[in-house]
């Protein structure tokens, strides 16, 4: 009676978690943090005392997904939405990929290039201003959009899966794997560069993803079909939850036969991050940070903010979910 009230009780852990949980922040907020080493002198120090800030903020996009409905295709590109040769016939230029697929066809398949651009531009701008609230705001944001460019499931419509009986694949992939195995990689990547076209720099983020794509799901379909299957989940303790999961022992299989990307495209974004930045930074004059200007949010700002913050909490996502 008692192994049978366990299980039952285990089960419906399981059940809570599967319809109210939400995949860990812990990629996005490591990305940003370290991405604060790659600075140069000049920078570092003001970002170096903003890092905490930088590291909780960096998941505000996802908790925005929450909030409006609109914030989802600013994630990702459903680069295969577009035929063989996605890159070719996608116009770079936002009013030019308007003119030609039109707004909404763009916002429905993703726009994440795009926002990146949009988000550099409005970084310049809060560095010329010398408002330390919206460099610190627009900073949080571009590296978290910057992160998302690199993952290879932000790039196609079967960006969970749903399309080849992998559902669960994405947050396996951009979150699992990194919480279990971060630990063993090399962080150390050099120092941010200037980027000499911002939007050009983005796109060639997302392209390099879309190559990891058909490896990230052909390797972990191989793996499932060698894989016993009484070993590929498990349970484990999660935020004071149990929750069903990929097993360590599954989930090492496929980050060993991955061959290092996870680690490579995590390392990809900490420099990218810190590189978009540092360029927001020079293109804006380079200004001397100290006594900033700190202009406080407006009633309208902190009301959208507090808003946000009950949408997440409610567990309810807005547009498409992963």
């Amino acid at each position: 009676m008692k192994t049978l009230k366990r299980t039952l009780y285990v089960v419906f852990l399981f059940l809570i978690v599967e319809i109210c949980g939400s995949w860990g922040f812990f990629a996005h907020q490591k990305i940003n943090r370290l991405a604060v080493f790659t600075l140069p002198k000049g920078l570092i120090g003001f970002y170096k005392k903003q890092i905490d800030y930088l590291s909780e903020h960096a998941v505000d996009p996802d908790k925005r997904r929450y909030a409006d409905s609109l914030e989802a295709p600013r994630h990702y590109l459903d680069a295969d939405h577009y035929g063989l040769h996605p890159f070719d016939t996608i116009p770079k230029k936002w009013a030019d990929a308007v003119a030609k697929f039109g707004k909404d066809s763009l916002e429905a398949y993703g726009m994440v290039p795009w926002v990146i651009e949009r988000n550099y531009y409005a970084l310049v701008k809060a560095f010329k201003e010398r408002d330390s609230l919206k460099i610190m705001h627009y900073s949080a944001d571009l590296g978290h959009y910057v992160g998302d460019a690199h993952v290879p499931l932000h790039t196609t419509e079967n960006y969970n899966g749903q399309q080849s009986g992998q559902v669960g694949i994405h947050g396996f992939w951009e979150s699992r794997l990194p919480e279990l195995f971060s630990t063993e990689y090399d962080f150390i990547v050099g120092k941010a560069q200037y980027i000499e076209h911002p939007l050009n720099k983005a796109w060639e983020i997302v392209q390099t993803a879309n190559s990891y794509k058909d490896s990230v799901l052909l390797i972990e379909a191989r793996l499932n079909r060698e894989f016993p299957k009484d070993r590929k989940y498990g349970f484990s303790q999660r935020n004071g939850k149990v929750e069903r999961n990929y097993s360590e022992a599954y989930a090492r299989a496929y980050h060993e036969a991955l061959k290092g990307m996870v680690e490579q495209q995590m390392r990809s974004s900490i420099l990218d991050v810190g590189s978009f930045w540092y360029s927001a930074w020079v293109d804006a004059g380079q200004p001397t940070l100290k006594n900033l200007v700190k202009l406080e949010p407006t009633e309208a700002e902190k009301k959208r903010t507090q808003k946000e913050e009950a949408e997440f909490k409610k567990g309810t996502m807005k547009g498409r979910g992963e």
